[in-house]
C-alpha cells in the first residue's frame, strides 16, 4: 500500500481535528492589507477579520502561495511518502493551482498529482476529507485521482451574497456581473460553474427566500439520494445553524456539517454570506 500525503490550501478551512486526523498539510493564500501581509487562517482567522474589515476604509487584496513555497513543501514531505495528493481552489478564481503545477514540473523526488477542485470553501474541504479516507483505505494514487476528479465535477455550491460590491472590487464577480445595482433586498444565488468560474443563478426578493430556493435547487439535483452536505457562512454563525437545520429537515444528508469562510474567501464574497456545498453520496 503506498503512503500518499494531501496538500490543500487555506480556503477549504478545515478544522484543526480534521487536519490531524489525516495529517493534511494545509498551505495558506495571502493577504495584503493596509501595508501588512498576512498568512490565511494563520496570521488573521475570521472573526479578527471580519472585526477589522467593519472598520476599515479599504479592502484587502489576495494572492495564492509562491511556487517556492509549494516545492519546499514537496521537498519536506516526499521522504517520508510514496506520492503526493495537491487538492486546490479553482483556478477560475486563484492561480494557486498555477503555482502547484509549476513547482511540480520541476520536482522529481516522488510524484506529484496536482488537482484543480474547480471549488473552494466547503466544496474543497469535502472532497479533501473524501480523498483522505479513500488514502486510508488503501486505494492507490491513480485511483484516488481517477476518484476524487469525479467527485469534485459532480460537487455544487449554491451561495447567496448580502452584497455584490466584494466580488466587484476583488474582480471575482464572474458572470454574477449582469446582477450589480440590483435592489438591496434583491439577494441573487451564485454559483461556481463546471471550469470553476462564478456565475450568476438568479434574483430572489429576500435572503430567507434565496435560502430556502437553494435548498429546493439542491432538492432538484439530488432528489432523494443521500449526499454529503457542508453549510458555510461569513461571519453569521446564526444564520447558518438555522440553515443547517433547514437544509438537514429539507435533504437527506448523509453528513452535514458548517464551515466558516476563511479571510481570503470573505474578502472576495463579504460578510453575511451563507452557502451550500454537497455532493451525492455513492456508497
Amino acid at each position: 500500500m503506498s503512503k500518499i500525503a494531501i496538500i490543500t490550501d487555506s480556503t477549504a478551512y478545515l478544522s484543526a481535528e480534521t487536519v490531524e486526523r489525516y495529517g493534511i498539510h494545509v498551505l495558506p493564500l495571502k493577504l495584503h492589507w493596509e501595508g501588512e501581509n498576512f498568512r490565511d487562517n494563520v496570521d488573521i482567522l475570521p472573526q479578527a477579520f471580519y472585526n477589522r474589515l467593519e472598520q476599515s476604509t479599504s479592502l484587502p487584496t489576495t494572492s495564492q502561495p509562491p511556487i517556492q513555497e509549494f516545492y519546499n513543501l514537496y521537498e519536506e514531505i516526499a521522504p517520508n511518502v510514496d506520492a503526493i495528493l495537491t487538492i486546490l481552489i479553482s483556478s477560475g478564481i486563484s492561480g494557486t493551482v498555477e503555482s502547484a503545477m509549476a513547482a511540480a514540473q520541476e520536482f522529481d523526488q516522488v510524484p506529484v498529482e496536482v488537482i484543480d477542485s474547480h471549488l473552494t470553501s466547503a466544496g474543497l474541504a469535502l472532497i479533501v476529507q473524501k480523498a483522505a479516507q479513500l488514502i486510508e483505505a488503501g486505494m492507490e494514487l491513480d485511483e484516488v485521482v481517477q476518484q476524487v476528479k469525479k467527485l469534485a465535477a459532480g460537487t455544487r455550491i449554491y451561495f447567496v451574497v448580502d452584497t455584490l460590491k466584494y466580488l466587484h472590487k476583488g474582480g471575482r464577480i464572474g458572470g454574477a456581473s449582469r446582477y450589480l445595482g440590483t435592489a438591496l433586498k434583491i439577494k441573487p444565488i451564485l454559483t461556481l460553474t463546471a471550469d470553476g468560474h462564478i456565475d450568476g443563478l438568479e434574483k430572489v426578493r429576500t435572503k430567507k427566500k434565496a435560502l430556502q430556493r437553494v435548498i429546493r435547487l439542491a432538492h432538484k439535483f439530488a432528489g432523494k439520494q443521500a449526499i454529503v452536505a457542508g453549510v458555510m457562512h461569513a461571519n453569521d454563525p446564526e444564520t447558518a445553524d438555522r440553515f443547517k437545520e433547514m437544509v438537514g429537515n429539507s435533504l437527506h444528508c448523509k453528513q452535514l456539517d458548517k464551515y466558516a469562510l476563511s479571510p481570503v474567501i470573505g474578502t472576495h464574497v463579504g460578510p453575511g454570506t451563507i452557502g451550500l456545498a454537497f455532493y451525492i453520496d455513492q456508497e
